[in-house]
């Protein structure tokens, strides 16, 4: 990843309808030189996709919380994770070291219908127990783009 990488990715997060002619204009370089190069960073998995970004809480899902799951193990993480995909407001979920063997980020319309979320992911086979943790506040949201800066500067 050079420089030009760097700021086609960053130019593109800012503004994604851009578009490769204006985005070949901007940085000074020829339109297939940004079609060859989104082209090499989708297939080598540095840019995963294109679609919008959505926000939980304007789609109604104001409350997040995160669940630290203990399963069973015979019953594998495959398993239980495949179930999980299966329920809406499960965001994310991760294997873990440490406490649990489960972390996922769920959403919720309120804290009642958190309850419900929960009960749904207990009830999945395997799930032994379920630990809760609400947010309260986004103090650093999600973001790639300060890894990119990372990556590319000289140590």
């Amino acid at each position: 990843m050079d420089d030009v990488d760097r700021k086609l990715i960053s130019l593109f997060a800012a503004e994604p309808r851009v578009g490769v002619l204006e985005a070949s204009r901007r940085l000074g370089v020829a339109r297939g030189t940004v079609q060859a190069r989104l082209d090499k960073l989708g297939s080598s998995g540095v840019i995963t996709g294109w679609g919008p970004d959505l926000s939980p809480e304007a789609l109604g899902f104001g409350v997040t919380a995160f669940l630290t799951l203990e399963i069973s193990q015979s019953a594998g993480h495959e398993r239980v994770a495949d179930q999980l995909a299966g329920i809406p407001e499960v965001l994310e979920a991760y294997t873990i070291t440490g406490a649990g063997d489960l972390w996922c980020r769920v959403v919720s319309r309120s804290n009642a219908d958190l309850q419900r979320v929960i009960d749904t992911v207990l009830a999945i086979e395997g799930v032994q127990r379920a630990s809760t943790v609400m947010a309260l506040a986004t103090q650093v949201p999600f973001r790639v783009l300060p890894l990119l800066e990372a990556s590319t500067a000289t140590p």
